[in-house]
C-alpha cells in the first residue's frame, strides 16, 4: 500500500531526516521517498503506522492520497 503525506512543517534538511529515521524505526522495509519542495512524503506500508511515526516525531501529516 502506498501512502502520501502532506508534512506542511517539515521544512528544512533536518526535518527530513527526523521524518525519515521515524519511519525508518516502524516501517524499516518501507520505501520511502520524500520531496522538501512540495513537503511530501510517500511510504509503502501501513499508512496509519506511517501517520502515527510522523506525529511522534513532532510533525503534522495530512493525507494526501
Amino acid at each position: 500500500m502506498t501512502a502520501i503525506f502532506t508534512v506542511s512543517d517539515m521544512t528544512c534538511g533536518h526535518c527530513e531526516k527526523t521524518v525519515r529515521g521515524a519511519l525508518a524505526d516502524v516501517l524499516p522495509d518501507a520505501a520511502v521517498s520524500i520531496d522538501l519542495s512540495t513537503h511530501t512524503v510517500t511510504v509503502e506500508g501501513d499508512a496509519a503506522t506511517a501517520e502515527e511515526a510522523i506525529r511522534e516525531a513532532g510533525y503534522s501529516p495530512e493525507r494526501a492520497g
